[in-house]
């Protein structure tokens, strides 16, 4: 519904039930109707005789692969008398992956006839439309090789596998390689959804955003069935080291298990479960309410709210890891989600389906689908990408080895490829910290090779070895960053009096650059090491310098921090004062501007608190446009236009410096209101004083 009505709202139409599905059938200005297969099974069930059934129709099922192969394609094909049928699937069931069904084996060309185009994941990602996978396979249960009885053989496998130990020893590793594997460490810019649970309640909702600093991404963790899916969250909960945010969902598993691993369970309905499946999960949803202020249980509507509440809480990465037994495992797309930890035999559409989970494309920071199996795949992946793709596709889909990355390689049409070492070889060679690079040409080709260096180091960092065989030390690294970033604000001011376009022959890796991010948090742990310190340890303002400069967030507010730093004394408290101080010079520079552009000061706060809460600036509209003097708007010279443009300027560049290091502090006016720290228990009174200015008491 989105997507359609983003091309034209209006123009296509849903339903909630079956009777309103029955009056669009039957209705001519319904042309286009979003629905599911099973409302229209009920519809055909419901009605004898409709109008609708001698309509002109076209049908088009998406994923395909699977649910037409009941009853319920036969009732539509034999009760719709002029239909057309088209059927999309990323996992086509073909001869090699078919289940059988009263003996006979089931295809999708079967069902839909003949197959009228193929884009397989080897196309997609090659044209980079979704993202290629690192498989890694930890951990081992040997398997037998001579066992005869194979379905007596695979209950004892799932013995072994279930077993307090190995839960236990899965669940550690998990904890203490997330951070790793979900790059957690590392920021970006990113629009979250504020209004979560009225969104879940009511799908038409209006949809509030607000661009986020978010760190890393998160994880999906599908387990083999529900009796283990319950065994994990337990040990995730008993298991004190950890922050993490674990959420639990599974639903009623409508049909038996099927050959590639994930079996339909229906996201509507919890009342097949049995008293202790439905126990358990009324627990677990409880642990959710309560990290999220939430009131879901296992009823009805409720359920199924919290089934969309898990949903978005995931896009908006507010969920770490969401166990699951066979949920969110198709059809669920959130580009936030890079890792998929995998406890379950996987094989053909089913694997597919589940790993594509994590290679949806959201920035440079995100370069792969993590895929992290306690289970030996292999085999399973190299069949499925055969049959999808084709014999030679794990060359293009799944990621090359830790040596190749670290060393270097040769592609099978013998193109070299230079590996981490290489290139820090050349870097340290050819632009040594200790001197300064001159010339354009030189500064192109250092962003150049810095740039390779960033996007190998980027892979490489998920790699538990390359801890310990990393050849720039943590200053080193600043110190180039600095350099990168110096270089790239040259090139800007460069293109802004020249009219040329910087990036026409060479590409600035700027989200690489920040996603290795030094935030305030740390500065102000190096502020208060210097402060301990006496105010004597010059060492410590060396490196402050060296990682603000590093920064991209940081090395605008350069002049504020280090204004912070000399204010210090003996009686200081940093964190407390560093606030304090920021509050001060926001409100002093917010001020200043107001005055020397002649703004409405009453509206300019308000303005300015607005955008503080949804973490922009927006620069059309009639909220600036209230903010300015009054000015002629039809002026010959544009006098108004103008100086638009120059207090939108200069508002841009006073929200990029204070936003991230200062809270939103509430500007008012003959008001009083209280504004609650989001990371203490301390409240701030903002008192307006129409003498005094603004004041925190």
């Amino acid at each position: 519904m989105k997507e359609y009505d983003r091309f034209k709202k209006g123009c296509a139409n849903s339903n909630a039930n079956t009777k309103i599905l029955e009056g669009q059938l039957e209705d001519n200005k319904s042309k286009i109707i979003i629905t599911t297969i099973q409302k229209l099974d009920s519809f055909i069930k419901k009605n004898k005789s409709s109008k609708a059934f001698d309509k002109k129709i076209v049908f088009i099922f998406d994923e395909c692969h699977r649910s037409q192969f009941g009853d319920m394609h036969k009732n539509i094909t034999d009760k719709f008398k002029k239909w057309i049928i088209f059927g999309f699937t990323g996992t086509p069931i073909f001869i090699g992956n078919a289940q059988t069904k009263k003996g006979m084996m089931q295809t999708t060309g079967q069902i839909f006839g003949e197959r009228l185009h193929t884009y397989t994941i080897v196309n997609a990602i090659s044209d980079k439309n979704v993202l290629p996978f690192r498989y890694e396979y930890i951990g081992r249960v040997d398997i037998k090789k001579d066992v005869k009885d194979e379905k007596i053989y695979k209950i004892d496998v799932e013995k072994a596998y279930d077993n307090k130990i190995r839960i236990a020893t899965v669940t550690k590793y998990i904890i203490e390689h997330f951070s790793t594997k979900t790059k957690n460490d590392e920021s970006y810019v990113y629009n979250t959804l504020e209004n979560v649970v009225e969104v879940a309640k009511n799908r038409d909702a209006n949809q509030i955003k607000k661009t986020s600093n978010v760190k890393g991404f998160n994880s999906i963790f599908a387990v083999s069935n529900i009796s283990m899916a319950k065994k994990y969250y337990q040990e995730f909960k008993n298991n004190k080291s950890h922050n993490l945010k674990v959420a639990l969902i599974y639903s009623y598993g409508i049909n038996d298990e099927v050959a590639d691993g994930v079996y339909d369970e229906n996201s509507e309905t919890t009342d097949g479960l049995n008293k202790s499946d439905r126990d358990f999960l009324e627990l677990a949803i409880e642990d959710y309410n309560k990290m999220f202020g939430t009131s879901y249980d296992t009823t009805g509507e409720k359920f199924q709210n919290y089934y969309k509440d898990v949903s978005l809480r995931m896009k908006n990465k507010e969920i770490d890891i969401l166990i699951v037994a066979n949920m969110f495992l198709t059809g669920f797309d959130a580009v936030t989600l890079n890792t998929l930890w995998v406890d379950k035999n996987l094989k053909y559409h089913g694997l597919i389906q589940a790993f594509s989970r994590t290679n949806r494309i959201l920035n440079s920071v995100k370069t792969y689908g993590n895929i992290v199996s306690f289970r030996n795949l292999e085999k399973e992946l190299n069949d499925a990408l055969a049959l999808f793709g084709d014999n030679n596709a794990s060359g293009i889909v799944l990621l090359k080895p830790y040596r190749d990355y670290y060393y270097g390689y040769e592609d099978d049409q013998g193109k070299e490829f230079k590996g981490y070492k290489e290139l820090i070889k050349e870097l340290k060679e050819r632009f040594p910290l200790d001197t300064v690079i001159i010339g354009e040409q030189n500064q192109k080709e250092f962003i150049k090779l810095y740039g390779a260096i960033l996007k190998v180091t980027n892979i490489l960092n998920s790699f538990d070895q390359f801890k310990s065989e990393q050849l720039l030390t943590e200053r080193d690294v600043q110190d180039y960053h600095s350099i990168y970033q110096d270089i790239y604000e040259e090139f800007r001011r460069k293109s802004k009096v020249e009219s040329t376009d910087i990036t026409e022959d060479i590409v600035f890796e700027m989200e690489l650059i920040k996603q290795i991010e030094v935030n305030i948090d740390y500065i102000l742990a190096l502020v208060k090491k210097y402060h301990d310190s006496n105010m004597e340890d010059k060492e410590v303002l060396i490196t402050i310098n060296k990682a603000i400069m590093s920064s991209p967030d940081l090395r605008n507010k350069k002049d504020l921090i280090l204004s912070f730093i000399d204010s210090l004394n003996t009686s200081s408290d940093v964190y407390a004062d560093f606030k304090k101080f920021m509050n001060s010079k926001k409100k002093e520079e917010l001020d200043k501007i107001i005055e020397e552009e002649n703004l409405d000061k009453e509206e300019t706060y308000k303005f300015v608190r607005k955008s503080f809460e949804r973490g922009n600036i927006e620069t059309e509209g009639l909220e600036i446009s209230a903010i300015l003097p009054p000015m002629d708007m039809f002026s010959k010279d544009k006098s108004r236009l103008k100086k638009k443009n120059v207090v939108i300027d200069r508002l841009l560049k006073f929200f990029d410096k204070f936003f991230s290091i200062t809270s939103n502090s509430i500007f008012t006016k003959n008001n009083i209101e209280y504004k609650i720290d989001e990371d203490s228990s301390s409240s701030e009174l903002m008192v307006a004083d129409n003498n005094e200015g603004y004041k925190t008491e």
